[in-house]
């Protein structure tokens, strides 16, 4: 299952783009600057109706004062554009999904403990304490005409996801399980067995099961039960998926709680009045099932091409035991998919090139890619019953909006402008660039000039590395990028193989090479920006967060012309990471074995940057959350430590925080600052 180890969250490490200014613009308009970032809007989770006549979407604004972020759900009229605001002051909003009838608006949010934990089937649990007594996400339902949210669940534990049933009269959701040493925790005793977790557990993780309640609220109905788990501790939220006659509902089964063993997860099923489920794809890696929107037989799900943890993800359609790639002539990953509403094609979306695109793919026959103009699509689409679509979508000029299509192939039409604040700022112009790698791959990258750029002179450059590494640069907006360029920097940001735009041949290209040939890849495209005769090459520096901070390191260890580097999360330690760090098995995938295993054990320590921390010469700064169990901090102290006890110039920041990148608008900020000052402070 392909988890983009290294995708930076947070803030998408995309370049940013702008047109050419006018005389006049530049005299008028100011430069993109820190402030702006306090007051972009975030946009996400868009929900069409089913008659597309209206969309709900979550919108986040952020305050300065108390660094905290303040969603609620407004609904768009599609006709006129105009939005209203449907809820106030709640916390933790998620998985909005309207009901079939348009009628309700399910959604889930933070909800207070219950007094007592009590299992959903009757048995009495401990007592609430710790933990347990803080706010749980719950399911709620909002009437369309009018009236309050009601909560609908009362799990002690919370909802990590659910979903209508056909008709409505039910909802099916998933819910962690009380911890299997609950009466040992209650006389704090809190020892546990460590067996696929991180580091940064302090508990066992019970596995996650699958109720189902009355949509007005009632007592739940336990589905699944067992050592498997229809959710693990590092999965986004997971959605059952109801058959279209509402008899039977689909699930992803992973083996246990833990992500680690997770790449072996299957699709099975349960008759929704209840009796055992049964499994109803065997193939590993599977996730996102989906039934056809008029089928009882019919699903879908994505899972890694053939198989293979390397390959971009695929989309499978399966009917009575049968399954194949529907999106095998693409060849490439596909990120998101969704069912049309005639049960016969598919909605997609992925990387092509430097762009973000949807597919119309038909169950037999070619896809083909829809026109978009500039704008590129961010996050999951949703589909209508007349076809109508929405999505989240950003240009290299204006940050996320909400754009509707009336159908597949119609022109977008964007209904808000929430990020008026970009329209306002002097933008850098953008360009896609593309080479010829290492191994012949066709390779590409995103050039971001310098706001006032000057024909003629030479500028300092910045590499701005992707994470993932199965992620790609595209031509949308990003804070960060568009700092740089206010900043005078030429932002050059390459993708690399492993990238997910290129195809499978190219993100395959990264088994058992995941340093030096993504070096070669950068490098080449460097050479290529070079010959543009617009980069003065004593002042070059370069940076990323992730699997682009990785590479940073990386880089400094093995080429000497950079005059600054910044490693943000970067993992340095392939050994002491797979040891520590929630991905374990994952990392396996890279080198095909373990590194404990003396077959495999060198290639580990050749592709870690540490072994060549002595030759890093670049002053570098490195930033990292405290608590990150995606990459741990472990990785960034020992480069820490390697850089100063070699006398190069470094500084080590941390951030209190137990995420993969601080989600807060105030420390996102100051890494924005650091990152941009630094560079100043060495290429300047």
């Amino acid at each position: 299952m392909q988890s983009l180890r290294f995708v930076m969250l947070g803030v998408a490490l995309v370049l940013a783009a702008g047109v050419p200014a006018q005389a006049g613009e530049q005299a008028v308009k100011p430069p993109f600057q820190l402030s702006d970032v306090r007051m972009m809007v975030r946009l996400s989770q868009p929900q069409i109706a089913p008659d597309g006549k209206r969309i709900a979407l979550i919108v986040t604004r952020y305050d300065w004062k108390t660094d905290q972020s303040r969603p609620r759900i407004e609904v768009v009229d599609v006709a006129s554009g105009k939005a209203r605001v449907l809820t106030w002051h709640r916390k933790g909003i998620n998985a909005l999904q309207w009901s079939h009838d348009g009628t309700r608006l399910g959604f889930i949010a933070e909800a207070p403990a219950p007094a007592a934990v009590k299992a959903e089937g009757g048995k009495s649990g401990a007592a609430v304490t710790g933990a347990d007594a803080k706010p749980k996400p719950q399911v709620f339902v909002l009437p369309m005409d009018g009236g309050d949210a009601r909560q609908i669940t009362q799990t002690p534990r919370g909802v990590d996801g659910f979903a209508w049933s056909p008709h409505d009269a039910r909802i099916a959701y998933i819910s962690e399980d009380a911890p299997a040493n609950a009466k040992a925790l209650a006389h704090h005793d809190g020892a546990f067995e460590v067996t696929d977790g991180n580091f940064q557990l302090r508990n066992a993780l019970a596995p996650w099961h699958l109720w189902v309640v009355a949509s007005s609220g009632s007592k739940a109905v336990r589905l699944t039960e067992g050592s498997y788990s229809l959710q693990t501790d590092q999965q986004g939220t997971p959605y059952p998926a109801w058959s279209a006659d509402g008899r039977t509902i689909a699930f992803i089964r992973y083996p246990g709680p833990y992500w680690g063993p997770s790449f072996h997860s299957i699709v099975d099923v349960v008759a929704a009045a209840g009796g055992t489920p049964r499994t109803l794809s065997d193939q590993q890696g599977a996730m996102s099932v989906q039934y056809a929107p008029d089928s009882a037989t019919r699903y879908a799900y994505l899972r890694p091409r053939n198989g293979d943890e390397n390959n971009g993800n695929a989309v499978y359609v399966g009917a009575n035991g049968h399954d194949r790639d529907v999106t095998a002539d693409l060849a490439r990953n596909i990120d998101r998919y969704a069912w049309m509403p005639d049960g016969r094609s598919l909605l997609l979306s992925g990387e092509l090139g430097t762009r973000s695109v949807l597919w119309l793919q038909p169950l037999h026959g070619k896809a083909r890619v829809l026109d978009l103009g500039d704008v590129d699509v961010q996050q999951q689409p949703s589909v209508a019953r007349d076809g109508a679509i929405a999505f989240i979508g950003s240009t290299s000029t204006h940050p996320d909006e909400l754009y509707v299509l009336r159908r597949a192939g119609a022109a977008p039409r964007r209904l808000t402008d929430l990020n008026s604040i970009a329209d306002q700022r002097l933008l850098g112009r953008t360009q896609s660039i593309d080479w010829t790698g290492p191994g012949g791959f066709h390779e590409d990258g995103v050039l971001v000039y310098p706001v006032h750029y000057e024909a003629g002179r030479r500028y300092p450059l910045v590499l701005v590395i992707h994470g993932g590494p199965e992620g790609a640069s595209t031509v949308v907006f990003s804070p960060l990028t568009q700092l740089l360029s206010a900043a005078g920097f030429l932002v050059f940001e390459p993708n690399y193989r492993g990238s997910t735009n290129l195809g499978d041949a190219y993100q395959h290209a990264i088994f058992r090479d995941t340093g030096e040939g993504p070096g070669q890849d950068v490098m080449a495209g460097l050479a290529a920006v070079e010959k543009l005769g617009i980069v003065d090459t004593n002042r070059i520096g370069v940076s990323g967060w992730s699997y682009g901070g990785y590479m940073t390191a990386w880089l400094t260890g093995h080429y000497d012309i950079w005059k600054a580097a910044v490693a943000g999360a970067a993992l340095t330690d392939w050994v002491m990471d797979y040891t520590i760090a929630y991905y374990q098995m994952g990392d396996t995938y890279f080198f095909g074995g373990s590194p404990w295993v003396a077959k495999y054990r060198d290639i580990w320590r050749a592709q870690s940057p540490i072994a060549y921390a002595q030759n890093v010469k670049a002053p570098t700064l490195i930033m990292g959350d405290v608590g990150d169990a995606n990459v741990p901090l472990v990785n960034s102290y020992e480069w820490y430590h390697a850089l100063r006890d070699n006398g190069v110039a470094v500084r080590f920041i941390a951030y209190p925080a137990d995420t993969h990148f601080p989600e807060d608008i105030v420390q996102t900020t100051d890494v924005y600052r650091r990152w941009v000052d630094w560079m100043k402070q060495y290429l300047h």
